[in-house]
């Protein structure tokens, strides 16, 4: 029997679900990068070249969704090898909230950056 098996399943669990969770970020914001492309060429082949849209929004939107990704990814792996070896050592350790606020930020940081690119859309 593994030791402390349990606590190392649900940190794997929680480690899978950032993964997804990082993934799904960086597909959307493939997504919405492609999105854009076909949205610019629908337009310029039904005005013959005339017309012009005026924000890169749906691009800049989607390099950002993977980026974050990206860094949500990069922070999720470095946190799982942490709270791994927490885990196996024989010590007692505090858990820092080092790693709560970091992920907080990000989260505020989304949640910002969402309702930016809504604002823009409809106004």
């Amino acid at each position: 029997m593994i030791p402390r098996y349990n606590d190392l399943a649900a940190n794997e669990r929680t480690y899978l679900a950032w993964m997804r969770t990082s993934l799904a970020l960086i597909a959307f914001g493939f997504l919405l990068e492609r999105f854009d492309l076909v949205i610019r060429a629908f337009a310029r082949s039904m005005t013959d070249g005339k017309f012009q849209m005026t924000s890169p929004l749906g691009r800049e939107a989607g390099i950002v969704l993977v980026a974050l990704g990206l860094l949500i990814m990069i922070l999720s792996t470095w946190r799982f090898t942490t709270t791994t070896r927490l885990i196996k050592s024989e010590t007692q350790e505090t858990y820092g909230i080092r790693s709560v606020l970091l992920t907080g930020a990000i989260f505020i940081l989304l949640a910002s950056f969402v309702l930016l690119y809504v604002s823009k859309i409809l106004f």
